[in-house]
């Protein structure tokens, strides 16, 4: 059993390998055709290995790119992947602002007889009416009124009458976006008059008379742009009461 166990050990700890393998098969001389078998199926592994088709293998090619730049080659599959920021628009077209547009509105205003484009008109833009809106607090403020709070809380109170007002005269409707914008637009001409106020003092006879003509500026300016918009042909004349009332109102906070 200590014979056994001894030849267990030493099977184990022997440095055995497959050259001691064939250098024993030679030497010995035993088992000829069992070892001349293997010997044979090992070159004939190898010879299989060495004939191996090229076209299992990719051809080497030069890498022509850059650094985090590939290069492009015609047999490889791009993926339908395209750079998307040259396609975007603008940012000023994706938030709404056209300066083209704003101008002709503006020059619309400041020329009451001067045809309105319905197609413009019908716009939501209020870029411009908050930078009159803006102006004319600037300019109060210059003359010692600080009356932000009251031009945009009359100018909201003043959006929503009118939107109801129009719905009700109108048959096709009108947003509240299309309201703020026209209004807001016709109200340059009162900051053309909070600006004389810097100036002079308007509280007097020719100070009422040029508010008058700045209040039927506005709604003059407001009305026609209402009616081509809106297509509300023959009705300039009521529109132009209410925005006449509320054109009031700036004035009376410009003048006193």
């Amino acid at each position: 059993m200590s014979n056994f166990e001894q030849f267990h050990l030493d099977f184990y700890q022997s440095n055995y390998t497959i050259e001691d393998q064939e250098e024993g098969c030679n030497s010995s001389g035993s088992d000829t055709n069992l070892c001349a078998s293997r010997r044979g199926q090992a070159e004939e592994h190898a010879a299989g290995a060495a004939f191996v088709p090229s076209d299992m293998f990719p051809s080497p090619q030069s890498y022509t790119g850059q650094i985090l730049q590939p290069a492009f080659s015609p047999d490889t599959p791009q993926l339908g992947y395209t750079d998307g920021f040259d396609e975007e628009p603008p940012l000023l077209e994706e938030l709404g602002i056209n300066f083209e547009h704003i101008w002709q509105k503006t020059l619309t205003v400041l020329n009451p007889m001067k045809p309105a484009d319905g197609s413009i008109m019908n716009e939501t833009d209020l870029t411009g009416p908050m930078v009159f809106c803006l102006a004319l607090g600037a300019t109060l403020l210059m003359a010692g009124k600080v009356h932000f709070g009251y031009v945009y809380g009359m100018s909201a109170m003043g959006c929503l009458a009118m939107h109801a007002l129009l719905n009700l005269m109108s048959t096709s409707g009108v947003s509240h976006g299309c309201v703020a914008s026209v209004l807001g637009y016709c109200l340059l001409p009162m900051v053309i008059l909070s600006s004389a106020a810097v100036v002079f003092s308007l509280q007097g006879i020719p100070g009422t008379v040029l508010a008058l003509f700045i209040i039927g500026w506005c709604s003059l300016s407001a009305s026609k742009i209402f009616t081509s918009a809106l297509a509300m042909e023959g009705q300039q004349l009521l529109i132009a009461y209410p925005c006449a009332l509320l054109y009031g109102l700036f004035a009376l906070l410009t003048v006193f």
